[in-house]
């Protein structure tokens, strides 16, 4: 049996390879880009393994579209152009899908749910969905989840110096932990206990190296719809058993760990839906917490009963949601708020500032005794202009994902706000893609144009977006239209230089994308963000590690570029792959503040 995996797959690379030949001369042909640099990968691994500086210079030196070279020598067009992205994920998105690998793999992981259905069920979900992360909603649970990050900052404070003196943390994991709290609680009504530093449940662990495990297998990507569509899941099984890949055997154990828990959750909520009319308590094994029925499971099965036969999700959709939320609030916020307190630990001045307008907010609020234990409420949280510029700047010039790609459904012809030149010499304002092109969206790119962000777009500097009156949507509009123009609130947006905008949800960047497949819970990750910084910079204190081993080495904090941004400690003090970002963290001292 072994033998026959092999050989199938085997075939199947050599028939896609003589594909790839006879499609060789194709209309992107004589769009300019780099050379390939591998037979097999072509410049995938450029790109996409640790690739910022790579990133980075092909819009530097193609312009916004770029031909690169894919697995098994497809030839993709890699895009930063804002014109061409508001045809993509805008004006023509029906006819620019997620690829087959990304559906149908995201179906084998997740389920039924957003992120794994196209078309009008795709439609269908979004339409149910919307109004469940709307600003009401967010409002609401602010409150009942902001003992998350209490919870956080209590757990960290017992580990510091009793002299005040400065203990490196690995933060990583307790930020991860708390991430996973926010969504369980917050999106299911659910707690798995995780910033309990003693439980080690098998669906913490297991979800905790979702994000790792798949990007072990990255390559393998481009192969999973021919194995989906030629071969049953009983198959497919068989060949993760005898596949002698051992991050196969991984996601097949934690797929169905997350799975069960899941489905475990949702018979529990569906269960007491159904006797919230009566006097019956609802028996159950799985332990709920006090979001009084506001946790957006809750509010999204009261919503699906209520909405006409047509337009109900059915349960294995439902808890193909529940996956989803989990997955997408875990890695991508982890990465967020990591970031964040680097740069905070790296600019001392601009962690100051923010504690102290952190401070001040807190003693307006009337309890200047205890003004750390105080908890802004959702809508002072989302009003304080420098916390806000520190956390849009920060997914500005790193956004948690840095690349998507569609696929053409039809042949086509792609604008382009910024004309390029061909390998031929020809300027080229539009571009022709023949049916079956797959383009890869940068969004680093994009959040890092020049034109639009001014000259300084690679520099973190979160004064650009203060004194902003406009920018992007309504901050407090309930829903945002999957079919916005991208046209509005842009008067005043910070850096422009030209009438050039990108068509993103959330303040004009590319962060959460936009259109139809934007991301749906971008405010609730936004509301999370800010509450744990709030809650930690009001008794915490943050720095570079600064103790010296006992050769004179300082850990040095590197930020990888992949599929996903991840920090690790280069050698010899870290081994450049492990997830971690340890940081000098003690208590809060009077000089901790901005000088007024």
């Amino acid at each position: 049996m072994v033998s026959l995996l092999r050989s199938s797959l085997v075939a199947f690379v050599v028939w896609q390879l003589i594909r790839r030949i006879r499609r060789r001369s194709t209309s992107l042909a004589n769009i300019p880009g780099p050379r390939k640099e591998h037979w097999l990968k072509g410049n995938y691994h450029r790109i996409f393994q640790d690739g910022l500086k790579y990133n980075l210079d092909l819009a530097d030196t193609y312009g916004g579209a770029v031909r690169i070279h894919a697995v098994l020598g497809a030839e993709q067009l890699y895009i930063s152009d804002p014109l061409a992205l508001q045809h993509i994920v805008i004006k023509e998105q029906d006819m620019y899908e997620e690829t087959d690998m990304f559906i149908l793999g995201n179906g084998l992981i997740f389920g039924q749910g957003l992120i794994s259905t196209l078309g009008e069920q795709h439609r269908r979900q979004r339409k149910m969905l919307n109004p469940v992360f709307s600003i009401t909603n967010m409002r609401t649970l602010s409150s009942l989840i902001q003992p998350i990050a209490d919870q956080l900052c209590m757990i960290l404070l017992p580990q510091l110096q009793v002299d005040g003196s400065e203990t490196e943390i690995n933060l990583l994991p307790w930020v991860s932990r708390s991430a996973l709290e926010y969504v369980c609680q917050g999106g299911l009504g659910h707690s798995f206990d995780a910033l309990n530093p003693h439980n080690e449940s098998e669906y913490i662990h297991a979800i905790r190296m979702l994000g790792t495990t798949t990007l072990r297998l990255l390559f393998l990507r481009p192969f999973i719809p021919f194995f989906v569509r030629n071969f049953s899941s009983y198959w497919r099984n068989k060949m993760v058993d005898w596949a002698p890949i051992q991050a196969l055997k991984d996601l097949r154990r934690t797929v169905q760990v997350m799975d069960d828990a899941s489905r475990e959750i949702f018979s529990a909520k569906k269960a007491a839906l159904a006797e919230m009319h009566t006097d019956e308590e609802p028996i159950s094994d799985t332990p709920a917490v006090k979001t009084h029925g506001q946790d957006i499971m809750s509010i999204m099965l009261g919503a699906n009963t209520s909405s006409f036969e047509t337009d109900r999700l059915s349960d294995d959709e439902l808890v193909g949601q529940m996956n989803t939320m989990i997955f997408a609030g875990l890695e991508t916020v982890t990465s967020a708020i990591c970031r964040i307190l680097w740069i905070l630990a790296c600019k001392p001045s601009a962690q100051a500032r923010l504690r102290s307008e952190i401070r001040d907010a807190k003693y307006a609020s009337g309890h200047s005794s205890s003004w750390e234990n105080v908890c802004l409420p959702y809508d002072i949280l989302n009003k304080l202009p420098y916390l806000d510029a520190v956390v849009k700047e920060t997914l500005r010039l790193h956004p948690p994902t840095s690349l998507l790609s569609r696929t053409v459904r039809q042949d086509t012809v792609l604008p382009l706000h910024r004309p390029i030149r061909s390998r031929s010499g020809e300027v080229l304002e539009r571009i022709p893609i023949p049916k079956d092109t797959t383009l890869i969206i940068s969004i680093l790119n994009a959040n890092l144009d020049r034109d639009v962000w001014g000259e300084d777009a690679r520099e973190w500097r979160p004064d650009r977006w203060l004194g902003i009156e406009a920018y992007g949507r309504d901050e407090n509009e309930d829903v945002f239209d999957d079919n916005q123009n991208g046209e509005h609130g842009h008067s005043k947006m910070p850096g422009a230089k030209t009438e050039m905008r990108y068509p993103g949800v959330y303040a004009n960047m590319m962060t959460f994308l936009g259109g139809g497949r934007a991301c749906i819970g971008f405010k609730f990750a936004e509301m999370e963000i800010k509450q744990v910084i709030v809650t930690l910079l009001s008794r915490l204190h943050f720095s570079l590690p600064s103790v010296p081993d006992e050769h004179g080495q300082v850990k040095e904090i590197y930020w990888k570029i992949s599929a996903l941004q991840v920090p690790v400690v280069h050698p010899p003090l870290g081994d450049g792959i492990t997830p971690q970002i340890p940081l000098g963290v003690r208590v809060v001292r009077d000089g901790d503040f901005e000088l007024s």
